[in-house]
């Protein structure tokens, strides 16, 4: 990691636990680097699929990615407020300027009202069982996702409203945007 530096572009890949590629994002730009996590920003990328399909994303966004927590979290900022969708993930890893992790499928979906949701519940049930998620790595997952919608219920971290504007104010000098 001492090679990533602040203002550098890098890919983000996607797995499944069954080791097989779920989307990748050509250009995300690395923001901030702490000691628990690495803050990133991208508009306009583009994401690859699994089925090769492609699209780019259509509203800035600030992703924070965790070195110990099983989920990463990504504020959007669109037209109608700021948004966040959050995936319960492995904690990440760099490998050659490649930010990688598994997704398991639950998603926390946060609105602009406070509001929020928990999602693709038989997308986790149905992969855990054909993927054969152990009894320790469904522990893992459900108390992640607690611990997620805790913070948001607190308003801690990237759920600051304040925290994830500064973040984006910086993405917007660096990016010009």
């Amino acid at each position: 990691m001492n090679d990533i530096k602040v203002g550098e572009n890098l890919e983000l890949h996607c797995y499944k636990h069954n080791g097989k590629v779920n989307s990748i994002s050509d250009c995300i730009t690395v923001l901030d680097i702490k000691d628990d996590c690495i803050i990133c920003g991208d508009f306009k990328t583009t994401i690859t699929e699994s089925d090769g399909t492609t699209h780019k994303t259509k509203e800035p966004a600030i992703m924070f990615f965790y070195k110990d927590r099983w989920f990463n979290i990504l504020a959007q900022f669109k037209k109608q407020g700021l948004f966040y969708y959050c995936n319960i993930a492995t904690p990440y890893l760099i490998d050659d300027h490649i930010i990688k992790y598994i997704d398991y499928d639950l998603d926390l979906r946060v609105f602009p009202d406070g509001g929020f949701r928990v999602l693709d519940k038989n997308e986790y049930n149905y992969h855990k069982k054909i993927m054969h998620y152990s009894d320790k790595l469904d522990e893992i997952v459900k108390s992640e996702l607690s611990s997620l919608i805790e913070m948001k219920r607190n308003n801690e971290g990237p759920f600051d409203k304040e925290f994830a504007m500064k973040y984006y104010n910086l993405y917007k000098e660096m990016t010009g945007i």
